[in-house]
């Protein structure tokens, strides 16, 4: 399989060529050979992992970080042809090494006139490329009092546009009863998902986040990510302990409430829904182990670079609310279970 991929995409990226490789492994599975093709949420269930991530590492059109623990389980799964397995690993070792790179390149950016020349020299580049003339400047080094001054409005132009962006907004907000008049942070833009009761309806990362932070508040719960009567009653609960609206929703009012700061070295059901929710919102290949480690907070700063937040690699109330919105529910999820879908509305 590996072989007829053409020269085309052997160029490609690896994370885009172990996705492809995934995918035919997984739709081969239900040729004449291969029995019975199992469905994305029967194989995610055996994985152990969730199948929206299931989804996006079988996605062609998006490199795959599918771990090495998956990418193995999946070949044995699968029944997929044994010359593939190592071909396999060698893109998934390149893909994660890619995006370990990627993150590093965004939480350590290049600093000083080093980034001002380097950027210069790609502008340069690219100028040549597009037939733009520059003039004196192409082909040669631009004088230091030259680089310097241009990292200088570099850096005054980005902290200008930060600031405009991520200006609070002076309209306090309420976020909960006996926190009112909190002050608005750089996420308060942003609206908690609400989760309602949908008894046999899977409510995917969402629903198992929810319940991880209730057994953290002491709740014997299967975090199935249905929300069904146990949770319900476990919300209701926890919402009258907490002399909230008793209403058995999760929104607004109750979120901040469950939620609770993350710092490495932290352990606990509160961690494994933080990264129950990283695993889903970030790049992937984060492991659910209920011990917040050095390499999480790595995926945490670069996940709140991407959203705008401090990357301070610690999970705050922010962070928490990034999270949750940046989730959705697998590609392909049945019509019937589309509806699960939290909505962000004004609900508690």
């Amino acid at each position: 399989m590996a072989d007829g991929q053409g020269s085309a995409s052997r160029e490609a990226p690896p994370g885009v060529l172990l996705a492809g490789l995934l995918r035919g492994w997984w739709e081969a599975a239900g040729g004449p050979d291969g029995g019975t093709r199992p469905t994305q949420q029967a194989l995610a269930s055996r994985l152990g992992i969730d199948q929206t991530t299931l989804s996006r590492y079988l996605n062609r059109k998006h490199p795959s970080t599918a771990p090495p623990r998956v990418v193995v389980a999946l070949h044995a799964q699968l029944g997929a042809p044994a010359a593939e397995l190592e071909q396999a690993r060698a893109w998934c070792r390149a893909a994660l090494e890619d995006q370990s790179r990627q993150r590093e390149a965004v939480i350590h950016p290049q600093e000083g006139a080093g980034s001002a020349e380097a950027a210069a020299g790609a502008s340069q580049a690219s100028g040549a490329r597009d037939g733009r003339a520059r003039g004196p400047l192409l082909g040669r080094r631009l004088p230091v009092a030259a680089l310097t001054s241009a990292a200088l409005v570099a850096a005054f132009a980005a902290g200008a546009v930060t600031q405009q962006r991520w200006k609070p907004d002076p309209t306090p907000v309420a976020r909960e009863e006996g926190r009112a008049g909190a002050a608005p942070t750089a996420g308060a833009s942003r609206a908690w998902p609400v989760l309602r009761r949908k008894r046999h309806e899977d409510q995917f990362t969402w629903g198992r986040a929810l319940q991880y932070l209730l057994k953290e508040a002491g709740y014997e719960l299967e975090p199935d990510g249905i929300f069904g009567d146990r949770t319900y009653r476990a919300v209701v609960d926890f919402q009258r302990e907490n002399h909230l609206p008793v209403d058995g929703k999760v929104g607004r009012r109750t979120w901040p409430l469950l939620v609770r700061d993350i710092a490495p070295g932290d352990r606990g059901f509160a961690v494994r829904a933080a990264q129950e929710l990283l695993d889903n919102a970030g790049q992937g290949a984060t492991e659910v182990t209920g011990t917040f480690t050095a390499t999480n907070a790595a995926e945490v700063s670069f996940f709140q670079q991407t959203q705008g937040l401090r990357p301070t690699g610690r999970i705050d109330t922010d962070t928490w609310l990034a999270l949750l919105v940046s989730q959705s529910p697998p590609q392909g999820t049945p019509s019937h279970q589309r509806s699960a879908t939290p909505s962000a509305s004004a609900s508690p």
